[in-house]
This record gives structure tokens, sequence and C-alpha cells, in this order.
């Protein structure tokens, strides 16, 4: 695991380089500043992407199972109007739809929760690789400090895109000091690494 991190560094440094050559001049006239567009790596980061796809699919999964149930308990209800109200067969056939109601929303609520906090945890987790990655690059670079924007271009035709794009803190930078490349081949690598880690246990 520690080897994967190591080169995933050595990587997302010559990335870097590669992508920014004007950085090392950028940093000799002073400047100590980089911007790191958060909001893109997580929308494009294929590693994250699949995690986030995974709960999806266990949510469309769930969804399928769920309108089954539905069903049942449609039929059940729809059994009930067969008997006698206030009949034995009527009050068990009530007790029976009330049952299945109950565990269905029962149900319900706990998967989506479970489902809410699985897509919290992969954000949670991918962010702090993130901020690792920020980190060993601007440490690299003696960069000392890092900004948030967010490289969307505004769509007139979208009010919330254009909304977004006034409010945004930087209105413009130099573009060899975007280190969101570099960070997302960090990223790559970590997450390459991780599934190993995890596969090989």
């Amino acid at each position: 695991m520690r080897r994967f991190v190591l080169s995933a560094i050595g990587l997302a440094i010559t990335t870097l380089t590669v992508l920014a050559p004007t950085a090392a001049t950028a940093q000799e006239s002073g400047h100590r500043m980089a911007v790191v567009d958060v909001a893109y790596i997580f929308k494009n980061n294929e590693g994250i992407k699949s995690q986030v796809k995974e709960v999806e699919d266990n949510l469309k999964a769930f969804d399928a199972e769920l309108q089954d149930k539905r069903n049942e308990l449609k039929s059940a209800a729809e059994k009930l109007k067969t008997f006698t109200v206030g009949s034995p067969d009527y009050t068990a056939q009530e007790e029976r739809v009330a049952s299945m109601e109950s565990k269905l929303r029962l149900d319900m609520a706990r998967k989506r929760k479970e489902l809410a906090d699985r897509e919290a945890k992969i954000y949670y987790d991918n962010y702090q690789h993130i901020a690792a990655g920020v980190k060993i690059l601007a440490q690299h670079y003696k960069i000392n400090l890092v900004l948030r924007y967010n490289s969307e271009d505004m769509d007139l035709e979208k009010g919330e895109s254009v909304i977004r794009g006034v409010m945004k803190n930087i209105v413009y930078h130099d573009e060899s000091l975007d280190m969101t490349p570099g960070v997302m081949q960090y990223l790559d690598k970590v997450l390459v690494a991780g599934n190993k880690g995890n596969a090989s246990r």
C-alpha cells in the first residue's frame, strides 16, 4: 500500500510538472498560491464515479424490490375488501396489511439511511484523499495557500449555473496555478492502491 501511495505522489508531481511548466517560475517570482477544482474532481474521477454508481445501483435494485413489496401490499389490501367488515377473517387480514405496511416503511427508511451513509462516507473518504494530494503537491512546490475554485462555465440557459458563476470566489487565475490535474492523478493511484489492498484482505 505504501509503495502505491509513494508512486502516486511521484506520478502526481510529475504530471503537475508537465502540465504546469511555469509553476517553478511562479514560485521564484514570489507567487505561493494555487487553485484546485474539488467539484470537478468529484464529478469526473473514475474511481469516485464507480463508487457512487455502486450505491446508485444498489438503490435501484432496492427500489425494484420495493415495487414487488408494494404490489404484495396492494394485493393484500384488495383481498381485505373481499371479507365482511368486523369478521375474524377481515380483522386478521387488516392486521396483516397494517403489519406489511409498517414493515415496508421501516425497511425503506433503514435502507435509504444506509445508502445515504454510504454515499456520505464516499465523499468524506475521497475528500480526505484530495486534501492529502493537495498537501503533497503544495509542499513539493512550496505553495502555502491553495484555494478552491469552480471551473464550470456559466450557461445562460440555466439560471443556477449563472448564479454559481457570479458567486465564484476566484474571477481569474493563471492556468499554471491549477493543480487539479495533478490531484486527479494522485487520486487515481491512491484509489487503485486502496482497491488492491481491499482485494487482498
